[in-house]
């Protein structure tokens, strides 16, 4: 039978049955386990609540006219950085402006319900793949749908939602290849292309890969001659490379944006044990660094019955066998690894591309099951195989207690449907039967899987929070203190997430993004700055000096976040100081261009251009009174409460920079206690303030060490705050009259006969030009990593306007693939109209009648 005389009917019933079974099963899951919505447990687990949730909520406040700066320059997070790259990575996606429709305050909510839609959706496109792979029941292609959008994968990455647009993708890529191989559809395929790539670069690759392995299979099978197989491949290929094409203004910008970034931590990659690979496809598995590859046990049995199945031909029963082992042996392979995931190693699970995998077990399940069901030999030879799957995975941690009553659940169900249906004829009332013991049994096995992955995943990752009374509260100070663009107003030291500026408002230096730029995380660690995940979670700096020099005019203190500690929830409100600074724009006439050095102190008074710090020699010892070697503290079971001494002149404010300690500080004497968090190669610790020095001098700092760390030489800074006030004073009096700021342009009036270096207090990041005055835009000057720009006495205003990189290759790479497409498209056109008309005597070929199904 022609797979085109499958109904479009039948198609769209199996996409909605399919959309429906995942979706109710992904709710009832998280019922099941409590989660948000449904219960009190956060879903907000790993970067879902630290990155993707703020981006969403920043989002949000873009689509309704209230965020500070637009779609090139995010002003919020990281004292201004480029949001075009961001969005292409993490908001291109077409569900993403969904969170429109919801309530500020309900932004967990908008992003769960996208996460559903996601998932239903790409249950649909799977049904509507099958059946156009080949004809069959429409409700056994919704069946299976469900079963791939409930993979393994998606249950372990759906905190992941950016990821969730390749699960879509790939089906839909598949599609493409099979309209590529009728040789009919080529603007439809190539959009679905563009808008796949555009979505999620980076699954739609993984997806685009395995669809393209699809391809070949379907070509090996069909077996056509060499120059309509060359020319079926060919139009792949084109409706790839435009689809790409049109992608590519978010693609450019984005790519450049990583060759800009932090980068990170380096990683390798480990292959896991076969016994541990066996154990990802039975229900209810949890491992965060081994490929999720449960697809459900019906769809499992049937892919591994196909081997077997007498009535699929032999040609399709290696095809798709041989190309389901090829793949998982790829997943175990570092080359192939590396291909899969566009040759760079993850930072975290090294197998993200195993939904690809997912889709291509269903895929076999789908041509044995489309043949009819299979008879008992192939159902015993699969029940075998997976028996010996579930004892080699019982060797493994990943099996636990709650897997054997989900995997019973599982086989009974499956093999209870898939005998009353062969039994049946596939019609009558025990067909129907049938069908609801397959549903039923795929419905609940999910839902269970899904509680279990969500429990397991809490234990193993960190969480925060959904938004609450205490993002609230900090919202609600920020607004009252803000003035941009005039000053800054911080959200904090005391984060809620790593991206609070994004979450509740403001403008700091917090900042968490696969794009952090690479000079604003080596600026803010050069002047005493913290950060996590390897670099790329640049935090905010509770500094009085870091505040003159980015004009921080008010900062928000709020108390510790009691999710984070576990301790009582704090209901005092949040407290804002402010201070005196300069605008966005200074002038220093006598610019000192002497690199950084090693001590934050000194680089600060560097930028700032005044001597403010006292930084002492300090001793530290041990709690026995001994001075410890090296300054490490911690180490071994010596030192438990370990100390700093040195002298401040008596006044100061005394601060403590030590990167690679990690635990609590404090002035003796004092209530007030500072915290820092090191982890060797993912966590540096930020300088705190601790208090002000006693009349005596003499200083005293009480350690109380959490691991192993390092007291650096230079590690307190006394800081006069006297001369602080004169050097900001002095900024001020020489700086910009008038500051204004768009999205990507910032104007500045400058006092007459300005001399020497105008500075723009944001990270100079690539893509910025400025001109002084009338003068030609040129790119910006860096000074100790901020904007810059010669003055020579004759100007008295400035211009600096900010273009991604990327963005005008990838446009003109987008003209001309929009412009070939509609060229190719017109000529299609022509040649179609100068064929020859069939004589209106000729009859229309007869087509084969589908029989209903049940």
């Amino acid at each position: 039978m022609d797979r085109s005389t499958v109904p479009g009917a039948r198609c769209r019933a199996a996409a909605a049955l399919a959309a429906l079974v995942a979706g109710v099963a992904l709710c009832a899951g998280d019922l099941l386990a409590r989660d948000f919505p449904f219960g009190s447990r956060t879903r907000g687990v790993n970067d879902l609540g630290n990155q993707y949730v703020p981006l969403h909520a920043h989002l949000w406040d873009l689509l309704h006219g209230r965020a500070d700066g637009g779609l090139l320059v995010n002003w919020q997070s990281g004292y201004g950085s480029s949001f075009l790259p961001d969005f292409g990575t993490y908001l291109s996606s077409p569900f993403a402006p969904l969170v429109a429709l919801f309530p500020r305050d309900r932004i967990d909510l908008a992003v769960y319900a996208i996460t559903v839609l996601k998932i239903a959706s790409a249950a649909a496109a799977m049904a509507w793949l099958l059946l156009r792979l080949r004809p069959g029941r429409w409700w056994a292609a919704a069946l299976l749908g469900a079963s791939y959008a409930l993979c393994g994968w998606t249950l372990a990455a759906d905190y992941n939602p950016m990821w969730l647009d390749g699960l879509i993708a790939l089906p839909l890529l598949c599609l493409v290849g099979e309209w590529a191989l009728a040789g009919r559809r080529l603007v439809p395929g190539v959009l679905i292309v563009a808008l796949a790539w555009s979505a999620n670069f980076y699954t739609a690759y993984m997806a685009t890969l395995g669809a393209g392995l699809v391809l070949l299979v379907r070509l090996s099978l069909a077996a056509p001659p060499r120059r309509q197989a060359l020319a079926a491949a060919g139009r792949a290929v084109l409706t790839v490379v435009l689809g790409m094409g049109l992608a590519a203004p978010l693609l450019t910008v984005v790519y450049l944006g990583t060759t800009h970034a932090y980068p990170g931590r380096l990683a390798r990659f480990h292959p896991v044990p076969a016994e541990n690979l066996l154990a990802r496809l039975l229900p209810a598995t949890y491992d965060y660094s081994s490929p999720a590859l449960y697809v459900g046990t019906t769809a499992l049995l049937l892919a591994l019955a196909l081997p077997f199945h007498r009535a699929v031909p032999g040609r399709v029963r290696a095809g798709w066998t041989a190309l389901v082992l090829l793949v998982a042996l790829s997943l175990q392979w570092a080359p192939t690894s590396l291909a899969w995931h566009a040759f760079a190693v993850p930072q975290g699970s090294s197998y993200r591309q195993s939904f690809v995998l997912c889709g291509l077990l269903v895929i076999a399940a789908w041509h044995a099951l489309s043949y009819g069901p299979p008879g008992l030999p192939a159902l015993g030879a699969a029940g075998a195989l997976l028996t010996l799957t579930v004892a080699a995975a019982s060797r493994t941690n990943l099996v636990h207690a709650h897997t054997w009553p989900v995997l019973l659940l599982g086989v009974a169900g499956a093999l209870t449907g898939l005998l009353l249906l062969r039994r049946s004829g596939q019609r009558g009332r025990l067909a129907v039967l049938a069908v609801l013991v397959l549903l039923g049994a795929q419905t609940g096995e999910s839902a269970a899987s899904a509680a279990v992955a969500s429990g397991l995943r809490l234990k193993h990752l960190d969480d925060y929070a959904p938004w609450g009374e205490r993002q609230r509260l900090q919202a609600a100070a920020i607004a009252r203190a803000d003035g941009w663009p005039r000053y800054r107003t911080d959200p904090g030291r005391e984060q809620t997430v790593a991206n609070d500026p994004l979450a509740v408002g403001g403008q700091g230096a917090a900042y968490y993004s696969s794009l952090t730029s690479d000079v604003l995380t080596r600026t803010l660690t050069a002047l005493g700055g913290g950060w996590t995940s390897g670099g790329r979670g640049v935090q905010s700096l509770d500094n009085a000096v870091t505040d003159v020099l980015f004009s921080v005019g008010a900062r928000v203190h709020s108390p510790p976040d009691p999710h984070q500690t576990h301790r009582p929830e704090d209901t005092a409100a949040p407290t804002v100081t402010r201070r005196d600074v300069p605008p966005l724009v200074t002038v220093r006439a006598r610019p000192d261009e002497a690199p950084f050095g090693s001590s934050p102190y000194r680089n600060q008074e560097l930028l700032l251009g005044s001597r403010v710090y006292t930084v002492p020699r300090v001793t530290v010892r041990g709690d026995d009174g001994r001075q410890v070697a090296g300054r490490w503290v911690g180490s071994g079971n010596a030192l438990t409460g370990p100390t700093i001494t040195t002298s401040c002149p008596p006044g100061t404010q005394v601060n403590l920079w030590a990167p690679h300690f990690s635990g609590t500080a404090r002035l003796t004497g004092d209530t007030d206690v500072a915290v820092f968090r090191f982890t060797n190669g993912r966590a540096l610790a930020a300088m705190e303030p601790l208090g002000r020095a006693p009349a005596s001098g003499r200083v005293r700092i009480d350690l109380v060490p959490d691991r192993p760390g390092r007291i650096p030489p230079g590690a307190v800074g006394c800081l006069d705050t006297a001369r602080l006030s004169t050097a900001a004073a002095r900024l001020r009096a020489t700086g910009a009259t008038s500051v204004t700021v768009s999205d990507d342009t910032v104007r500045a009036q400058l006092p007459a006969k300005s001399t020497g270096l105008a500075v723009l207090a944001a990270p100079r990041i690539a893509g910025w030009r400025c001109a002084a005055g009338d003068g030609p835009a040129r790119p910006a000057r860096q000074y100790h990593g901020l904007i810059a720009v010669p003055l020579d006495g004759t100007e008295t205003s400035l211009t600096c306007t900010f273009h991604p990189p990327g963005l005008r290759l990838g446009t003109a790479v987008g003209l001309a693939s929009l412009a070939a497409l509609l060229l190719l498209t017109a000529a299609t056109a022509v040649r179609r109209r100068r064929l020859p008309t069939p004589a209106p005597t000729t009859p229309p070929a007869p087509r084969e009648r589908v029989t209903a199904a049940p």
